[in-house]
């Protein structure tokens, strides 16, 4: 089976003061299995930030290769970048990133829109994704109608609207109570267990142990790789 992710050699380098050079990245090795979930974890200045951006094809990387899904990525052209990071990455952030003047269904559909869905199937795509994540009653509703957990599932339900090769999830929980983090994390593994791919970044050790592997960023590099227990169990998402 093809990995949904896969890193040999990614560096990034940035120009830093006097001429130096900064390495953000120095030769990241990484391979991530259709199905699994995945934390990156490490202190700041670790290079989380500079390797979400190389796994979510919003930065290109001074050396190595990147593939996501089978596509040599770190080869291609801007547009055809542009294409696979619509059509196989589903993005969750901790500012939620929804547009205040769309409802729910509105800002789920967005990723349709920029790949050509039909608008008919752009509906029913937007309306399946928002009940899975338990929104199927609020579908209409404007995000500042939403809580912040809300909003987050709206931000879910877009991430997987596209059935992307993995989700890329940044602090999905940073802006949220410990009631609603609890209801996103619950989603996350629930979506998990149904088979998608999740990486998911944090610097907070007890949502990076809802994983089934942890990998410890430092200086740029992996310092540790280590598999966990496979989640287990059921699941009730909170409506």
């Amino acid at each position: 089976m093809i990995p949904a992710i896969e890193l040999v050699g990614i560096e990034r380098r940035h120009p830093g003061l006097g001429g130096a050079v900064v390495h953000a990245l120095a030769g990241i090795d990484l391979t991530v299995p259709v199905g699994e979930f995945l934390a990156i974890v490490g202190p700041s200045g670790a290079g989380k930030s500079s390797l979400l951006n190389i796994l979510g094809c919003l930065d290109r990387p001074s050396a190595g290769e990147l593939r996501i899904d089978g596509h040599l990525v770190s080869a291609m052209p801007p547009k055809r970048v542009a294409d696979i990071r619509n059509a196989e990455i589903g993005f969750v952030f901790q500012a939620f990133n929804l547009i205040p003047a769309l409802t729910a269904r509105a800002n789920v559909e967005l990723p349709m829109v920029y790949a050509g869905v039909a608008r008919s199937e752009r509906r029913v795509r937007a309306e399946e994704a928002l009940s899975r994540v338990g929104l199927e009653a609020k579908m209409d509703r404007h995000p500042n109608q939403l809580s912040g957990g809300q909003q987050q599932r709206v931000a879910v339900a877009r991430a997987i609207v596209n059935d992307p090769a993995f989700i890329l999830a940044d602090e999905p929980t940073g802006n949220l109570d410990s009631e609603s983090t609890e209801d996103v994390l619950g989603i996350i593994e629930h979506l998990h267990r149904a088979g998608s791919t999740v990486v998911l970044i944090t610097h907070e050790s007890d949502v990076a142990a809802r994983a089934e592997r942890i990998v410890t960023m430092e200086d740029g590099r992996i310092a540790d790789d280590q598999a966990r227990r496979p989640l287990a169990g059921g699941l009730q998402v909170r409506r």
